[in-house]
C-alpha cells in the first residue's frame, strides 16, 4: 500500500490537550471486525468483552522526564536538550536531541537548573543530534533524582500547551514499572486499578511485556512506498512468564489482546517456527502496515492516531483497511478525541 492511502483531515479540535477527568471514562468504539458492527461504549466497559481464560499484554514501560531546558555556557542562550537514551550510565553518556541546534556544537558546555547539574557536548551524530555527558558527582541515585526534578514531562509536540504538574502521573500507566520510554504507551492510560481488579475477578490474565518508546513513535514516513520506510529500533523485552500465558491462551483458543501498538509490535517480533510466543530481548524495527498476518493476537486495544503514522497503519492491518476508514469517519463525526490524550477504540 501506498502512504497516501493512509491520509486523512484530522481537524485540531479534536487533538486531546488533557486527558479525560478519571482515566477509564474516556470513550470507546468496539469494532467487530467479522460483522462490522460499531458500537460506542465508556472505556470502563471494556471488560465486559472478556472472558475466563482470555489475555491483555500490557507494555509496562516507563516514562522519564526525558525534557530538559537550560543555559549555553558564555552567552547564557535558552537550549533544550530531549533525552533519548542513555549509552553509558558509568560516563552519564546519553543521545539527546538538541534545540536551537545551530547554536550548540561539540565542545559546548550546558547548564541546567542553575548549574546544578552540567553537561559537555562531545559529538554530533544528526542534524538535531548530538552526545553529551553529564559532568556529575554524586551516584547513579543522586544523578537519575536530578534528571528527575529538573526534567520536565515529554507531552509530544502537538499537544499544544506546557507540561503541567498533573502530566507527571497522567502521561504514565498505572502498572508502569521499567524507566526508559520518552513517549507514554497511550492505550494503557485508560486504565485503573479498579478496571484491572475487574479483570482479575473475572478471570481474565494479565501479561506485560517491555519496549522502550522512542521518538520514532513520532517520526514522519516520508516515502510513498511504504516497503522503503525504516522504523527506528526501540528496544524490548518478551519474558517466560508472558509467554506462558499468552502460549496457554492461544492453544485454549482464548482472546489474547495486546494492549496498544507497541505491545503488538513487541509480541509480533517474537514469534516462533510454529506461530507461537517466544521469550525474545533485543531491539525492533518491526514495520506493521496491510496487508499482515498477525500471529498472537486477536484483539486490540489502541487510540485515534495522526493520519499517515505508522500506528494508524498498523489499527488498518489489524481491523481491515476499509473497516478502519469507516470507523474514524464515524469518531470524527461523534467528535471522539484523538491522540495521545484521547479515546480508546477495541477492535476485536
Amino acid at each position: 500500500m501506498k502512504l497516501s492511502e493512509f491520509k486523512f483531515d484530522l481537524p485540531t479540535g479534536l487533538v486531546a490537550l488533557y486527558p479525560a477527568e478519571n482515566r477509564d471514562e474516556s470513550r470507546l468504539m468496539v469494532i467487530h471486525r467479522k460483522t462490522g458492527e460499531i458500537e460506542h461504549k465508556t472505556f470502563k466497559d471494556v471488560v465486559d468483552y472478556f472472558e475466563e481464560g482470555d489475555v491483555l499484554v500490557n507494555n509496562d514501560t516507563m516514562v522519564f522526564p526525558a525534557r530538559l531546558y537550560g543555559n549555553k555556557e558564555k552567552t547564557g542562550a535558552k537550549i533544550e536538550v530531549f533525552l533519548l537514551r542513555e549509552l553509558n550510565p558509568e560516563m552519564h553518556l546519553w543521545d539527546v536531541l538538541v534545540d536551537p541546534a545551530r547554536k550548540i556544537r561539540v565542545g559546548n558546555k550546558l547548564y541546567f537548573g542553575d548549574g546544578h547539574l552540567v553537561a559537555e557536548v562531545i559529538d554530533n551524530t544528526t542534524s538535531r543530534g548530538r552526545t553529551i555527558r553529564f559532568l556529575f558527582d554524586g551516584t547513579d541515585e543522586e544523578f537519575y533524582k536530578t534528571i528527575d526534578d529538573l526534567g520536565e514531562t515529554p507531552l509530544p509536540k502537538y499537544i499544544k500547551r506546557e507540561a503541567e504538574p498533573d502530566d507527571k502521573e497522567r502521561f504514565q500507566t498505572i502498572y508502569a514499572k521499567h524507566k526508559g520510554a520518552v513517549a507514554a504507551p497511550t492505550a494503557g492510560l485508560h486504565f485503573t486499578h479498579q478496571l484491572l481488579k475487574r479483570f482479575e475477578i473475572k478471570g481474565v490474565d494479565l501479561a506485560s511485556i517491555t519496549l522502550h518508546i522512542g521518538l520514532g513513535t513520532f517520526r514522519p514516513v516520508d516515502v510513498e512506498d511504504l516497503t522503503k520506510h525504516k522504523m527506528d529500533s526501540e528496544n524490548f523485552i518478551v519474558g517466560e512468564e508472558t509467554v506462558k500465558i499468552v502460549n496457554q491462551a492461544i492453544d485454549n483458543k482464548k482472546r489474547v489482546c495486546a494492549v496498544g501498538t507497541t505491545s503488538m509490535r513487541s509480541l509480533e517480533s517474537a514469534v516462533s517456527a510454529s506461530d507461537r510466543l517466544k521469550p525474545k530481548e533485543g531491539w525492533t524495527d518491526k514495520f506493521i502496515f496491510p496487508p499482515y498476518e498477525f500471529k498472537i493476537c486477536n484483539a486490540m486495544i489502541t487510540n485515534f492516531h495522526m493520519p499517515e503514522s505508522t500506528l494508524f497503519m498498523m489499527a488498518c492491518a489489524f481491523g481491515g483497511y476499509d473497516l478502519m476508514n469507516k470507523a474514524y469517519k464515524l469518531a470524527q463525526k461523534e467528535k471522539y478525541r484523538f491522540l495521545t490524550y484521547g479515546d480508546a477504540m477495541l477492535i476485536i
